[in-house]
């Protein structure tokens, strides 16, 4: 990759996140009457429900101290965190220290989920806050946060099974490899050990689990000891999570320069970019079932922003790591379906949901599940990596 190439894509990733991805959420997001984040937005940004995403408070929190920390120190941006901060702080936790994952605008709870997301979410926010501003009791909230998502993964019975356990068992993809990102992401604030045992045994399970190279998939749910399910949950791929935890394993080879790691993620980002990318309309598909039968997921074919953007930094990152060819190429590939689809050169931001041949089928930019997490994570880290790459093309 040339420096006109480099400089060239700096200036869509930084200038993205900068000149359009923040403001539109800084402009539509906050709710100045209640604190917090609203994520029902649509296309203009107006808000058409005003119940609150939990784990979008995490993200959206995350998101303005992350930007203060790495890029612009606004003031607005601190201020803004501490109302998301506020806003968890004082609604969005149960008495058993999880957290809910949808509360009403003024914060009474609506729904708690089985799956320890919200949680994910909010550690992030709480440490990147405290990182901003110094505050010892926020960092405190992330570190407990962490040691509950710990004690969860040690005792999964704690947590309320998906199917009756006499029945079936399965484990998911999805939490494991979230708490893998979770613990890289603390690792640096810490001085035990914790971390680096917590990613060892996630990455154990996932290599051992999870990814079947007689098929050439990372699936997304096994039996409890990684066996191949005969059913339509056992047979998908979700080729964007698996190219999300090809990329968190990567970084993870950053620090220890293990080549296992390595070439067991550039496995992984293989097959996955070859199982999901849609040869007739280009683009990533949202699920696949492994042996061609029909995936139950009525929105199986549609192309969602997040996979594509976790593709862009996936194969900068195997460029970068690598010098291969062919990484260069996916990544402009992928680059230019998802710069010529998904965002909103009008009211700003991005579309999240396109049918299958690119078209929009919702013009939301945000609801109970989408938001600004994988865009603006997408364009500050592709554009830290490629001032990186700078200096050495």
């Amino acid at each position: 990759m040339d420096q006109r190439r480099i400089n060239e894509l700096i200036d869509v990733y930084r200038n993205g996140f900068l000149n359009d991805t923040l403001p539109f959420w800084v402009r539509h997001a906050p709710d100045a009457e209640n604190g917090g984040f609203f994520s029902y937005l649509d296309r203009d940004g107006s808000v058409f429900c005003k119940d609150k995403s939990v784990w979008f408070q995490g993200r959206m929190t995350w998101m303005l101290a992350s930007a203060y920390n790495n890029f612009r120190k606004d003031p607005e941006l601190l201020r803004l965190a501490a109302t998301g901060i506020e806003f968890m702080e004082k609604h969005c936790f149960d008495t058993d220290d999880r957290m809910f994952f949808e509360v009403t605008a003024d914060g009474r709870p609506l729904r708690k989920r089985r799956y320890t997301f919200s949680e994910t979410f909010a550690l992030q926010a709480f440490l990147e806050y405290s990182i901003a501003t110094g505050d010892a009791e926020r960092r405190k909230r992330a570190d407990d946060l962490f040691l509950l998502l710990i004690r969860y993964r040690n005792n999964p019975q704690m947590l309320p099974p998906k199917y009756y356990p006499q029945t079936k068992l399965s484990k998911g993809h999805s939490a494991t490899m979230i708490l893998l990102n979770v613990a890289q992401t603390i690792r640096p604030a810490r001085t035990d050990d914790l971390c680096d045992v917590t990613i060892r045994s996630i990455l154990d399970e996932l290599l051992r689990d999870f990814v079947h190279e007689d098929e050439k998939a990372l699936f997304e749910t096994v039996g409890p000891h990684g066996e191949r399910l005969d059913s339509p949950e056992g047979r998908c791929v979700n080729p964007g999570h698996a190219i999300e935890t090809a990329w968190f394993i990567m970084e993870e080879y950053r620090i220890h320069q293990e080549e296992r790691l390595l070439s067991n993620a550039l496995k992984i980002l293989d097959w996955s970019l070859d199982l999901g990318w849609d040869k007739e309309y280009g683009g990533i598909r949202y699920f696949v079932d492994i042996e061609g039968k029909p995936p139950v997921q009525y929105e199986h074919d549609m192309k969602l922003w997040w996979p594509h953007t976790e593709a862009i930094y996936a194969t900068l990152l195997a460029y970068h790591l690598t010098g291969d060819r062919k990484y260069e190429e996916w990544h402009r590939k992928i680059h230019e379906y998802t710069y010529s689809h998904f965002p909103d050169t009008k009211y700003g931001d991005w579309f999240k949901y396109l049918h299958r041949d690119g078209s929009v089928s919702s013009e939301a930019k945000g609801n109970l599940w989408a938001g600004c997490f994988h865009l603006s994570r997408m364009q500050m880290m592709a554009s830290k990596l490629l001032e990186e790459m700078k200096g050495k093309a």
